[in-house]
């Protein structure tokens, strides 16, 4: 069983303006597919389940990505999908509440798109509302990749100190934090062993692009139970899937590469 924890969807019209921001500040998107066309590229390819994710950049814009998601996993048992919220919007914690009630098994939020800390107390009621509905929030919230675009200080904004506040504000609440937290990859692992409910996600740390691979196979092996294969597909600069050629290599045990691949994410959004 595959899971891909970490896959894009968004509509036509928000596809179009993420890529443009790509294309002027970041780096050339393979893959521009639309939402159906993500679900079938990777479906057809051996993803037997993918976790949809989006994010919202401006007020009212959350509730309308929720319906989408809602409608999307409606027509594709394949897809777990997951909302998002602005945090400090108004009615925040309405938006968190609705798209529970719609289905959707997480939140999505994105501190250099939304331009928040970890650690912000505008998040404490979202986190408590996800804690207290057993639904994983999957936040980036490590620093790379560091682009000036996003218009904010991403070194102000973001660390795993931060993370670690949030947990132990709110000590039931499963955080998943994708790019395995480069560039404090260090420390994110060894919260592992403190935090039981922080994970991480390879998210394009194990394709090499970012730097080469932040973690070994003793590493994987060790922390097998907490790390989950996720890609960025579409927005991606290579091919689909090089972090599963990476991950297959590896030199783990059969039990922690199914773990990684799949059973991990199963488990959680289950």
């Amino acid at each position: 069983m595959i899971v891909d924890a970490h896959v894009h969807l968004f509509p036509p019209r928000v596809f179009d303006a993420i890529w443009r921001w790509f294309d002027k500040h970041a780096w050339k998107i393979e893959y521009r597919l639309r939402a159906e066309e993500v679900i079938e590229f990777l479906s057809s390819r051996g993803i037997d389940r993918l976790v949809g994710l989006c994010y919202s950049h401006a007020p009212d814009m959350a509730r309308a990505l929720n319906r989408f998601m809602a409608e999307l996993a409606g027509a594709h048992p394949q897809l777990i999908a997951l909302g998002t919220v602005l945090p400090g919007e108004p009615d925040a914690a309405a938006i968190v509440d609705e798209a529970f009630r719609l289905g959707l098994r997480g939140l999505k939020l994105h501190c250099h798109v939304q331009k928040f800390a970890p650690d912000d107390p505008r998040m404490d009621p979202i986190y408590a509302r996800a804690a207290d509905a057993g639904r994983p929030i999957v936040i980036h919230a490590g620093r790379q990749p560091c682009l000036a675009a996003y218009g904010v200080d991403i070194h102000a904004l973001c660390s795993a100190g931060a993370v670690r506040r949030v947990l132990e504000r709110h000590p039931t609440l499963t955080v998943i934090v994708p790019h395995l937290g480069i560039d404090e990859d260090g420390e994110y692992l060894a919260m592992l062993g403190e935090l039981e409910h922080l994970y991480l996600d390879t998210t394009m740390v194990v394709a090499g692009y970012l730097g080469p691979p932040a973690i070994d196979a003793a590493a994987l092996e060790k922390h097998s139970n907490r790390i989950l294969y996720g890609t960025d597909f579409p927005n991606i600069p290579y091919a689909w899937d090089r972090e599963l050629d990476w991950l297959r290599a590896q030199p783990i045990s059969d039990e922690a590469r199914a773990r990684i691949l799949g059973a991990n994410a199963l488990a959680l959004f289950s």
